[in-house]
């Protein structure tokens, strides 16, 4: 019995985009409304307030005024000054609305199958389970975990080990832990595999949307 959740019916189990094409577009539209809410911001100030790197906001900044989405022009005290194009204003527009369509999808898809996957957990009698990887979906997971007939017993944050060094995890904090769920959108397939390895393939979940690979991987190491 494969062991990630599964269902005779295959419905459409990936978000709208891809988690890389999602921080493409956050950062993008953050971009953009930045400067439109102020034609002076600097770019020290724009990677602030987006959370990013000093050389990353001026790459995207770039890549807006390649696309044409941002005009700039050079100001007194060598400031620049950047203004949003009519076509700017439109793909801000675009991206607003494709953000709150993905987030209402992510959403619904990961309320279903985290609820999925603690029925699952449940009917065989596994009650006590540990959510790996922290952020929304893990979020998402707790809220529905008590009325699934379940007990989140802690969240654990998996740090991806180096490239060719093998990882093992100390889970008796824990205490008795029934099943572990992916939740980590980061590196879900790495946490899964690491998962397999220390508990087995019967008690690891990982919902459908994280497009984990369900099949035997070995280390190239």
């Amino acid at each position: 019995m494969n062991t990630t959740i599964q269902h005779a019916e295959k419905r459409a189990a990936s978000p709208a985009l891809t988690p890389e094409a999602d921080a493409d577009s956050r950062i993008t539209l953050g971009v953009l409304n930045a400067v439109d809410e102020s034609s002076a911001v600097t770019q020290r100030v724009l990677a602030r307030d987006l959370g990013i790197a000093l050389g990353l906001a001026n790459a995207y900044i770039k890549r807006c005024i390649g696309k044409g989405l941002i005009k700039v022009s050079q100001a007194p005290a060598r400031r620049y000054v950047y203004y949003l194009t009519p076509q700017g204003f439109a793909e801000k527009s675009r991206l607003t609305a494709q953000y709150l369509s993905y987030s209402f999808d992510f959403f619904r898809l990961a309320r279903t199958q985290c609820r999925e996957a603690f029925e699952a957990c449940a009917a065989r009698g596994w009650h006590r389970i540990l959510l790996c990887g922290g952020g929304e979906l893990a979020e998402i997971a707790a809220l529905y975990a008590t009325s699934s007939g379940v007990t989140l017993i802690g969240i654990l944050e998996i740090a991806p080990p180096p490239a060719g060094r093998q990882q093992s995890l100390d889970l008796a904090s824990f205490g008795e832990i029934d099943a572990v769920i992916v939740t980590d959108h980061r590196a879900p397939q790495a946490v899964y595999d690491l998962l397999v390895r220390e508990l087995g393939s019967e008690r690891v979940f990982a919902p459908r949307l994280l497009n984990v690979s369900r099949q035997a991987r070995r280390d190239t190491a």
